[in-house]
């Protein structure tokens, strides 16, 4: 990241306050007060809740996983706060149909309980459905004060995922049939405010930073190959629902 390079040269900002599916109350802007890169070389997406106004960004990668193996890696610094919900996820790319197609949760913590969910989706919460989500959480209790590396590693050709929080693997998946090919996906980076997830409870009058310092795509995870065999190995399986 470079102050220099417009956010747009990167991403899509997408806008627009219709709660986003949550009933979610904040308004994604694309004004640089929502969104900008540090004289530092970080990107921040900033949530500002003043009153009864509430706004943040929500960004999309213009590039696409590409690969039909790989690793994405992002080192982040998230906000952990009452009615905020920063996520650095993926959806395939538009037009898509949700939640069929999929949904892949890299990184998100809500409501202020400071704990990660790396989670799986392709499909409704009920009835035959119920059965196609996968989640693991883990507990990050000074999650505000530092940063954390998260990864995910696919390898299309056997259907398999594999999470990374901090150097290590925390879960792992089969990459469900009639799901998009995840060379088609793209990165999603957001924070929201609010909404059904945080239970309806907004946040108090601040600024909220959710903070990138470093994105990549790689063609294999750290190790290579041979070390996702072993961590997909070692994994805990994703749970249910």
């Amino acid at each position: 990241f470079h102050p220099s390079t417009p956010i747009s040269q990167l991403f899509e900002q997408e806008t627009g306050g219709n709660g986003w599916g949550n009933n979610e109350s904040q308004n994604y802007t694309s004004d640089p007060s929502n969104c900008f890169f540090t004289p530092n070389n970080l990107l921040v997406i900033r949530a500002i809740a003043n009153g009864s106004s509430y706004t943040s960004a929500r960004l999309i990668s213009h590039q696409k996983l590409e690969r039909p193996r790989g690793f994405l890696t992002a080192t982040l610094r998230a906000p952990c706060a009452p009615g905020i919900w920063p996520a650095f996820w993926l959806l395939p790319a538009k037009p898509f149909s949700w939640p069929g197609d999929g949904e892949i949760d890299i990184f998100e913590s809500w409501n202020g309980d400071c704990v990660n969910r790396s989670c799986l989706h392709w499909g409704h919460f009920n009835g035959e459905d119920w059965n196609k989500h996968r989640k693991i959480e883990t507990q990050v209790g000074d999650m505000p004060h530092r940063e954390v590396k998260v990864g995910l590693a696919w390898d299309e050709g056997s259907r398999r995922l594999v999470w990374y929080f901090d150097g290590r693997a925390v879960m792992k998946a089969q990459i469900p049939e009639g799901t998009r090919s995840i060379r088609d996906w793209r990165v999603i980076i957001n924070v929201a405010m609010g909404g059904n997830v945080c239970g309806g409870r907004l946040p108090a009058d601040g600024t909220y930073d959710f903070v990138v310092r470093e994105l990549g795509f790689f063609e294999s995870p750290v190790g290579g190959w041979d070390t996702f065999e072993r961590d997909f190995a070692g994994a805990p399986e994703g749970k249910a629902g």
